[in-house]
């Protein structure tokens, strides 16, 4: 199936010793491979006997999907510069690594998979342990599909004590297993409870924010609240992944395993990618329901269009976003107008945003100026943020954060994490929040959230 034959994996791992016994350093090295068509769910599903730290994404837009599995190396940072941090220390594993690689494919080879927390200041406790503020992973197997191809890349540590057999045999056994080996029946669980927490202090909190916008105190609050609900056994992440790529079309699917812990979600809300140097955002601001049939779905998008407190939410994100960009990018484009994005259960006021960035800026870079728009925070940035530190009853942990991936040719992509859950065995906690203005109406907004945690709540066993 691989079509690197094995005697070049033994003679790559064998010089890799041999240079890690003269450097006194161990050598990270990079082979990447193109492999039969693997199915990206399947691949998820094999890799729970590999390693329990895996990582899926699938893009919204492109035939595009990434699954990792185990650790070569997690990047971590402290919380005053984290996106520098991470920055510096990928370009040191960039600089230092061996990578064998005659395809140079996206998304193929050094890729560094993971995300970061919504707040650095909120404590990293329940439910949250086990996600550190700032993890981005370079996977040891990482599974790249791009339309019908797929690309199989192993990155490996090697220390000079280490022997060739043993890590040969390893790889070897770890492969056959991830692309061949019998699956486990996929089910998706059976929810036996749920609770929505504190759903009449949550609209006291909205009531109080419009109060404290109409006395000038900010002029945005993005206000989110939990439910949680709980299952009659441990959820399968392959289960729940499937049923959210099947379902919700032109969104983000995405999955982050750590410490036992699930992080998954569907997001339409990409922040910003990256292709040959050609960048890419979206304003994605303002929310109505699917109608029941097409009449009522076009009435409803196009009171969307119309609608003040929902058209001034999407300005805001579309003029902070614009002032993000062209701090490092030129040949901006942004139209006038949004459009209407559809979704399964929503359809959104949409706005994409086009730039080529300007040399010796990266994605990251992008990022770092984008987090958090005022989609997901609100507007002043800093205000709005401590707004929901001091005020929301739940901590967000990696909620509304940005996550996604970056490789070592300067492609990548981050999205938004919202309409997503925090999966603990046989429990988990969804989130939605809601873009609170002067005019919001509790009772309305509680609803609006409601509507936005249906997909997450259809893929863990119903509505």
């Amino acid at each position: 199936m691989l079509h690197t034959k094995i005697p070049q994996i033994e003679e790559i791992i064998e010089g890799a010793i041999k240079q890690a016994y003269l450097s006194k350093e161990p050598q990270f090295i990079s082979i990447v491979n193109q492999i039969d068509y693997t199915d990206s769910i399947a691949f998820l599903d094999r890799a729970n006997k590999v390693d329990k730290h895996r990582l899926f994404w699938q893009s919204a837009d492109e035939e595009f999907t990434l699954v990792g599995v185990g650790s070569t190396k997690k990047i971590l940072s402290s919380n005053s510069h984290r996106f520098n941090e991470i920055e510096a220390v990928w370009n040191e594993v960039q600089q230092k690594a061996s990578v064998y690689d005659i395809l140079h494919e996206k998304g193929t080879g050094l890729v560094s998979i993971g995300g970061f927390s919504f707040d650095t200041k909120q404590d990293n406790n329940a439910p949250w342990a086990n996600f550190p503020h700032n993890q981005m992973t370079i996977p040891m197997y990482l599974l790249t599909n791009k339309g019908n191809q797929s690309f199989l890349t192993t990155n490996i540590l090697i220390m000079e004590e280490d022997h060739k057999q043993q890590i040969v045999h390893q790889i070897l056994t770890d492969h056959e297993q991830l692309l061949t080996a019998e699956r486990e029946e996929l089910n998706l669980p059976d929810r036996i409870g749920r609770l929505d927490v504190a759903p009449e202090e949550w609209k006291e909190i909205v009531k109080q924010a419009t109060d404290d916008i109409k006395n000038n105190k900010l002029e945005k609050v993005v206000l989110a609240r939990e439910v949680r609900v709980k299952f009659s056994h441990d959820v399968q992440l392959a289960a729940v992944i499937e049923k959210l790529c099947e379902t919700q079309i032109n969104s983000y699917v995405f999955a982050i395993e750590s410490g036992g812990d699930y992080f998954v979600g569907a997001t339409p809300e990409r922040l910003a990618k990256v292709d040959n140097q050609e960048l890419i955002s979206t304003c994605l601001a303002g929310t109505v329901p699917r109608g029941h049939y097409p009449e009522q779905d076009e009435q409803l998008g196009e009171a969307l269009l119309n609608d003040p407190k929902n058209r001034q939410e999407h300005d805001f994100v579309v003029q902070m976003i614009r002032e993000a960009v062209e701090a490092c990018c030129y040949n901006v484009s942004i139209p006038q107008e949004p459009v209407v994005y559809p979704l399964r259960n929503l359809q959104h006021l949409y706005t994409p945003v086009t730039a080529t960035l300007e040399k010796g800026y990266t994605l990251l870079d992008v990022v770092a100026r984008l987090h958090p728009t005022p989609a997901l925070g609100g507007l002043p940035q800093k205000t709005s943020v401590d707004y929901i530190r001091d005020h929301e009853v739940l901590n967000r942990g990696w909620y509304a954060g940005p996550l996604g991936w970056f490789d070592g040719k300067n492609n990548g992509e981050f999205a938004v994490a919202i309409r997503s859950a925090l999966i603990q065995k046989n429990e988990a906690s969804l989130f939605a929040g809601c873009g609170v203005v002067e005019d919001s109406d509790p009772e309305a907004e509680f609803e609006e959230t409601g509507v936005k945690l249906k997909p997450m709540l259809s893929a863990l066993g119903g509505y």
